[in-house]
């Protein structure tokens, strides 16, 4: 009896090592040939704006911008219309190097709102020619800002994108309004 045992035993042991090998092997084929991100970084979802910038185009008192022309690469991640909040329009981009950009739009010409949408930027005292207008240069710590005041809103095309991709952005704006 003590031998029928041993054996029995030895039989177990063997067999959940077999059983231990063949699951290894199945989830090794299934790791090979199921689609996976090895990135480490979350999928950000590319968003449709048109129907919030139809609307932002009917509801703001200002013309709202939006770009026309940019390649693919640029993902559209973020959009809001807000219109108790001084008619507040946001649209915001991975840019092709998958750094942050904005487009930022308020009534009228706020400090406070400039501070908040470029993270505490101060301006630099330059200024650029996109378009026609004068664009003013802020830098901060966090983001960098492209500042365009005008009568009756202020644009703000932010992020921490470089200069060279904000100016690519604000280049691509085009703002209009849409009526009623």
């Amino acid at each position: 009896m003590g031998r029928v045992a041993a054996r029995n035993g030895k039989k177990t042991v063997g067999s959940l090592v077999l059983s231990l090998g063949v699951c290894v092997v199945a989830a090794g084929v299934i790791y090979l040939f199921v689609p996976h991100d090895d990135s480490g970084e979350p999928q950000v979802k590319r968003v449709d704006y048109k129907v919030e910038l139809s609307t932002a185009r009917r509801a703001a008192p200002y013309p709202v911008a939006a770009p026309t022309g940019l390649s693919h690469d640029w993902k559209p991640t973020s959009v809001r219309y807000q219109g108790t909040s001084n008619d507040a329009w946001h649209l915001g981009f991975l840019d092709p190097d998958g750094q942050y950009v904005a487009v930022e739009q308020a009534s009228g010409a706020s400090k406070g709102f400039i501070n908040k949408v470029s993270q505490g930027a101060s301006a630099t005292g330059d200024t650029q020619r996109i378009g026609g207008e004068t664009w003013e240069r802020y830098k901060g710590e966090k983001y960098d800002a492209l500042v365009l005041k005008q009568k009756g809103s202020t644009t703000v095309v932010t992020g921490t994108a470089d200069f060279s991709q904000l100016t690519k952005m604000a280049e691509a704006l085009e703002a209009k309004r849409e009526k009623v």
